[in-house]
């Protein structure tokens, strides 16, 4: 059964709805008996929420027309959940750069929990741990986040102040199709007017977002996480890696997703069997090769390294000093 302390929150969340309620009502709602339902409304008028008794044949409780009630009230387990998802955030990089914001948020509500709960979320945050680190993530402004957003939903055009990866600054005119998450960092993905080509841009590279007048018709296709995931797999980077992999298209997904590289299959050799036929190729682009001989070794089935000669060679050399250390040991 709920605690006292929940059914008295359940009670005032009936009570904030409107109306009159009838106790028969409420006990029911609340699984109690009627005096219980009494004691709880006294609970509310110590806490000087002003719960007026109406009497006659369809009585009951109300509240205080014009009363304005506290904005957020939160159970044990509603409070445990918000709590559990600003920390997965944080560690995850989607929170905004508003971090004080997050960080004093958790703090009102630890303030407010029992501390039996509060004992079991430390237990709990301990004992979690994330398959990635947090890193420096670069998240955009809150307010610039939220005017993108309102963008994308009314379908308005934005005008924006872009920074590129090599600093250079540009005013841009966005048809914004959506927001998208991924990988520890915001997207938005839209067609910029101004030379009339989609584009994938980072949020937290935006200085200034401003809504214009007029509208724009979203295009049909693909929706805007596959459109980030298309134009971050199709970016220009300093090298471009093609490999061959005789895998399943799962196990190298686990490996280099769909955001890191293009998958296709290759076309079979001249009298080649069905099994020798399970051949991919992966393109990709990278800043780095250095990652990627870990990756290949990790995936443990066959590859061939088309291009570059660069990432053969760091390859080799990985083999290299995994057999050195085969042999000492």
């Amino acid at each position: 059964m709920p605690r006292p302390t929940g059914r008295v929150l359940t009670l005032l969340e009936l009570l904030q709805s409107g109306g009159t309620r009838t106790v028969a009502e409420l006990a029911d709602r609340l699984g109690v008996e009627g005096r219980t339902v009494r004691r709880y409304v006294n609970h509310l008028l110590d806490l000087d929420v002003p719960v007026e008794s109406v009497r006659g044949r369809y009585g009951g409780y109300r509240l205080a027309p014009g009363y304005r009630l506290p904005p957020l009230m939160l159970g044990d387990d509603e409070a445990l959940a918000v709590l559990l998802g600003l920390i997965a955030g944080r560690r995850a990089g989607l929170t905004t750069a508003q971090r004080t914001a997050s960080e004093t948020a958790s703090a009102k509500i630890r303030r407010v929990l029992p501390q039996h709960i509060a004992r079991r979320l430390d237990t709990l945050t301990e004992a979690l741990a994330f398959t990635d680190q947090p890193g420096e993530a670069d998240t955009p402004d809150a307010e610039i986040l939220l005017a993108v957003a309102d963008a994308v939903r009314h379908r308005r055009p934005v005008s924006i102040r872009y920074t590129d990866r090599d600093g250079r600054r540009s005013e841009r005119t966005l048809h914004a199709y959506g927001v998208v998450a991924h990988g520890g960092r915001w997207y938005v993905t839209g067609l910029d007017a101004g030379i009339g080509e989609e584009r994938t841009l980072r949020l937290d590279r935006i200085a200034d977002a401003r809504a214009l007048p007029g509208s724009f018709e979203t295009p049909t296709g693909p929706d805007p996480a596959q459109r980030v995931l298309t134009a971050l797999a199709t970016a220009e980077y300093r090298h471009e890696v093609t490999l061959r992999i005789h895998a399943t298209a799962d196990r190298i997904r686990a490996h280099l997703p769909a955001g890191v590289a293009r998958l296709e299959e290759c076309a079979p050799e001249p009298g080649a069997d069905r099994a020798s036929e399970r051949w991919l190729r992966a393109e990709l682009r990278v800043e780095r090769l250095d990652w990627l001989p870990g990756v290949l070794a990790a995936l443990d089935r066959p590859f061939v390294v088309e291009r570059p000669d660069a990432l053969r060679d760091l390859v080799l050399a990985l083999a290299d000093r995994l057999a050195t250390r085969a042999r000492r040991t």
